[in-house]
């Protein structure tokens, strides 16, 4: 499963203090942290209260840039704020994203295209996110075929079903699990998948053992990435067990290990 770390967002405090100090060595030592328990990808987001957020995306970009060249999921609501993210990445990056509205849509297709990204798809419009699998399924589906209908090939979609809060939303979980799996059947080749997996546990007070949990279990149902923190070592030994079990790692004695060093 391919893990994107989530800490690199201004949501968070140290980070946002980081940013406001301009910290480099803060923000270089979480993307350090992230990478060597398994990340693959850092998503990048200045968060919501940042006065000239264009100037951020540059700079956390340039930090990270600095000690890594993995994949960065630039992050954002606005779309300008991500391109100036676009224009410096080193590495092709993806962006974090667009959803089946057709303004949405129109802003964030050009920039897939002008920077060959790979991007996420949320299952939501200008009404909010559905509370069933159907209409999730048909948000999907308007996203991947204005997607393809651009030229964007559909191994660099991934479609995010948006799991909420089980506290407030505890039926969500299953509609979510189903829609991973039913999204394997909406088109050939089927698209990726990928969940923010803390939303989960939102609000919750047992938050490493609900996404822990989850994630398995969307990992049994065909996920294909999430959005996650990979300094959960609980959470981390247990994804890379799953996808042991899932027949998609050899089998070793010292096999948590052994990924680790790979990665």
């Amino acid at each position: 499963m391919l893990v994107i770390g989530e800490l690199i967002n201004g949501m968070f405090k140290n980070v946002q203090e980081a940013i406001e100090k301009k910290d480099k060595a803060a923000i270089q030592g979480l993307a350090r942290k992230q990478i060597e328990q398994g990340a693959d990808m850092l998503d990048v987001n200045t968060g919501p209260y940042v006065k000239f957020p264009k100037d951020i995306m540059k700079w956390l970009v340039d930090s990270i840039q600095e000690v890594t060249d993995k994949t960065l999921v630039l992050d954002s609501t606005k779309s300008d704020v991500i391109e100036e993210g676009l224009k410096i990445v080193k590495s092709r990056a993806m962006i974090n994203s667009t959803n089946a509205d057709d303004e949405k849509l129109n802003s964030i297709i050009p920039l897939v295209k002008k920077y060959n990204t790979m991007l996420i798809g949320l299952t939501m419009d200008k009404k909010g996110i559905p509370r069933d699998r159907n209409a999730r399924l048909e948000h999907a589906a308007k996203i991947i075929t204005t997607c393809e209908s651009a030229g964007i090939d559909i191994k660099d979609i991934y479609i995010d079903p948006i799991i909420l809060p089980v506290n407030v939303a505890q039926q969500q979980a299953i509609e979510v699990l189903e829609s991973i799996r039913e999204l394997k059947a909406i088109c050939d080749p089927p698209p990726k998948t990928v969940v923010g997996l803390s939303n989960i546990s939102q609000g919750t007070n047992k938050r490493s053992i609900i996404n822990t949990c989850f994630l398995v279990m969307a990992m049994a149902n065909g996920l294909s990435a999430a959005i996650l923190d990979p300094l959960d070592k609980q959470l981390m030994d247990f994804a890379i067990t799953a996808d042991l079990l899932l027949n998609k790692n050899i089998y070793c004695d010292s096999f948590l290990d052994a990924y680790r060093k790979r990665k």
